[in-house]
């Protein structure tokens, strides 16, 4: 069994960066792949971006070139640089992870607000 527990999350001003966390115990994540999801109220969750256990990695659109993922598999923890914040990131951002093809595990996920 994995836990994962987000951190990183708040208000920030348009234009803005926070830095996401993921971190996880009860074994190692190495072998998975990792991804961050989000969800906006009243929005389906939604992929913003993902990473293989071998570190490739896959941006949603809307993201790209504005966020960055990266995985430290020594300290098994995730990370989501996001730079550029717009008032359409506003969500709730989730970690999970799980074997190729499937999200087993998730946090409880972290609240991200922009303000305009």
């Amino acid at each position: 069994q994995v836990q994962l527990v987000e951190s990183g999350g708040g208000l920030v001003q348009a234009g803005g960066s926070l830095r996401l966390s993921c971190a996880a115990s009860g074994r190692t994540i190495s072998t998975y792949h990792m991804a961050w999801f989000r969800q906006a109220p009243e929005k389906e969750r939604e992929l913003v971006a993902r990473i293989t256990s071998g570190g490739s990695t896959y941006y949603a659109d809307f993201v790209k070139r504005r966020f960055t993922i990266s995985r430290d598999n020594a300290k098994n923890t995730m990370s989501l640089q996001m730079n550029s914040l717009k008032p359409e990131d506003t969500a709730v951002y989730y970690c999970t992870a799980g074997p190729v093809g499937q999200w087993r595990y998730w946090g409880q996920g972290t609240q991200v607000t922009v303000s305009s």
